[in-house]
């Protein structure tokens, strides 16, 4: 039996990021990169194949699905982390402290010490079926 095609509609998951909304334009750009790289590395699957323009360019491949990007206050974001977890979603964090790091390992030591309720998040970001990731971001909005 074939495995089912991941990336063409209609999707049977969903890819959601919730930035926080008291954020600069510039780290809300750079919290929703990270994030969506962290699905993209967690979830292979979800990842076309490479592009190439009519002219022989080679491009990378991106992620095959839409990302939706909402937002929302701390505590949207908390108690999205909290929804995911009851629903066994894995998840990828951003939290404040990871501005002042330079680097991935000084920002994996930002978090390895918090307990998960009193992580600071300005971003988070999810993949799962649809109706549990919709529960997941209820109370946030789509980001403008």
């Amino acid at each position: 039996m074939e495995a089912p095609d991941l990336l063409t509609p209609p999707f049977a998951t969903k890819i959601a990021i919730i930035v926080r909304d008291d954020l600069a334009a510039w780290q809300r750009m750079n919290v929703t990169a990270f994030l969506a790289s962290g699905i993209a590395a967690a979830n292979p699957e979800l990842v076309g194949e490479p592009y190439r323009d009519g002219s022989g360019g080679n491009y990378l491949p991106l992620l095959g699905m839409p990302v939706l990007v909402f937002e929302g206050g701390a505590r949207e974001l908390a108690t999205a982390r909290g929804r995911a977890a009851t629903r066994g979603l894995r998840a990828a964090i951003y939290t404040q402290e990871m501005f002042g790091t330079g680097y991935d390992a000084a920002n994996r030591a930002a978090t390895a010490d918090v307990p998960a309720e009193r992580l600071d998040l300005v971003g988070f970001a999810v993949h799962g079926p649809k109706n549990s990731v919709d529960k997941v971001v209820k109370g946030t909005h789509l980001h403008p």
